[in-house]
């Protein structure tokens, strides 16, 4: 099942380790550029690359404060990432719930008659 370019955008703004900790740190609320900076010790114009990329993807939302930009995260655009999570989840559910089944199928046979 092919992803949407916009679903694959999604996928390829968080395969960066900084930009997961930017969600991360947006998790807690609404935070100002300096307060990532300083939450994450990267520089700042780091910081904004990376924001500016969350941002075209719609991971986060900037709003204008006076001369502050305040970042806030948009959950709702990792909607494709937690769907094609799912059928994995599944998949792992599937396999333990075998195995639960072969194991009490072996206590079963060790059980004295």
């Amino acid at each position: 099942m092919a992803r949407s370019a916009a679903a694959a955008d999604v996928f390829h703004a968080v395969a960066e380790t900084h930009r997961r900790d930017i969600l991360d740190t947006l998790i807690e609320g609404e935070k100002a550029v300096g307060t990532i900076v300083s939450d994450l010790s990267l520089p700042q114009p780091q910081v904004s690359k990376h924001l500016r990329v969350l941002g075209e993807v719609g991971l986060v939302r900037c709003r204008a404060e006076g001369r502050r930009r305040l970042y806030s995260l948009e959950p709702a655009r990792l909607r494709p990432m937690r769907e094609w999570l799912a059928r994995y989840e599944q998949a792992l559910s599937d396999r333990l719930d075998r195995v639960d089944d072969y194991l009490h199928e072996l206590q079963r046979q060790g059980e004295p008659q």
